[in-house]
């Protein structure tokens, strides 16, 4: 699956997730746009699922007509030691994520 991770998420997160093509906003050059600003060129270059850290997301937009789920990492931090205890979590969600989906976990 094709994933995108929030700036927030350190870059190494993505080497705990193997089993899926992962890339981060920064490195698809999307720095700082908000996360709604993100999901139109997300859904367009393929991605699946959406990882982010920002616990407003319910809030900020109907998520529901999108083809992209969203996982949300309920942590203390974003260290990427706070962040691999979520990844056995993820990666269950993960399997059976549907668009549109808020998925929390932590």
């Amino acid at each position: 699956m094709k994933l995108l991770l929030d700036e927030r998420i350190p870059r190494k997160f993505k080497d705990s997730l193997l089993s899926h093509e992962s890339r981060t906003a920064s490195e698809e050059a999307w720095a700082g746009k908000k996360n709604g600003e993100l999901r139109t060129p997300a859904e367009e270059s393929g991605y699946l699922a959406f990882i982010t850290l920002d616990r407003g997301i319910e809030y900020q937009e109907n998520l529901k007509p999108r083809s992209l789920a969203v996982i949300l990492i309920r942590t203390k931090s974003n260290r990427l030691a706070d962040l691999l205890r979520h990844v056995p979590e993820i990666l269950r969600v993960l399997e059976s994520a549907e668009p549109g989906q808020l998925a929390k976990v932590g």
